[in-house]
């Protein structure tokens, strides 16, 4: 075990900014649906998918091992 004092490194930091984007890009665009309480493509199913990839690429960037 590294005596290190960051947890995670710099790649991981980057990752987890990327995840964040995703995760708000997905809530952005399930907001902006056009079609009457948010039923449409970009509401229903769009919107979650990326969402949902967000949070998988979170959960990538927390287990991924920093390099050494």
């Amino acid at each position: 075990m590294s005596n290190s004092a960051m947890p995670f490194g710099k790649n991981n930091y980057t990752l987890m900014l990327v995840g964040i984007g995703l995760l708000v890009l997905g809530f952005i665009i399930m907001a902006t649906d056009s079609e009457s309480y948010g039923f449409g493509f970009r509401g229903l199913t769009l919107g979650p998918i990326i969402v949902m990839s967000g949070f998988i690429f979170e959960l990538f960037a927390i287990t991924r091992k920093p390099k050494a």
